[in-house]
């Protein structure tokens, strides 16, 4: 991938984003599968699974990091919103799935 000041036209910027987009996803799957992995860890409970505490901290930590780099804190914190519900989500099928078997 080009380096940005490399970039000499529209294409070749299209290009870098689009194989950044490609490596974000690849990591936002491997968190998934720390994800996955951590059930077998916490207590099978919505209080265990949602850890609220956790939470807020993660936001808390990621704000601060989106500052650091030069990003918008509110727009990552909406955006690790969004992906810790989902994944919390995940979790309790997972519980719930165990539970069926």
């Amino acid at each position: 991938m080009k380096q940005v000041n490399d970039c000499n036209n529209i294409e070749d910027i299209r290009q870098a984003i689009d194989e950044l987009d490609e490596e974000i996803i690849s990591l936002l799957g491997r968190r998934f599968q720390y994800v996955k992995k951590i059930v077998k860890f916490k207590d099978k409970n919505e209080e265990s699974i949602v850890a609220r505490e956790r939470r807020e901290a993660v936001i808390r930590s990621r704000r601060k990091l989106a500052v650091e780099k030069g990003l918008d804190p509110d727009v990552i914190e909406q955006l690790y919103r969004n992906l810790i519900s989902h994944f919390i989500e995940e979790e309790l099928k997972l519980i719930r799935d165990d539970d069926n078997k």
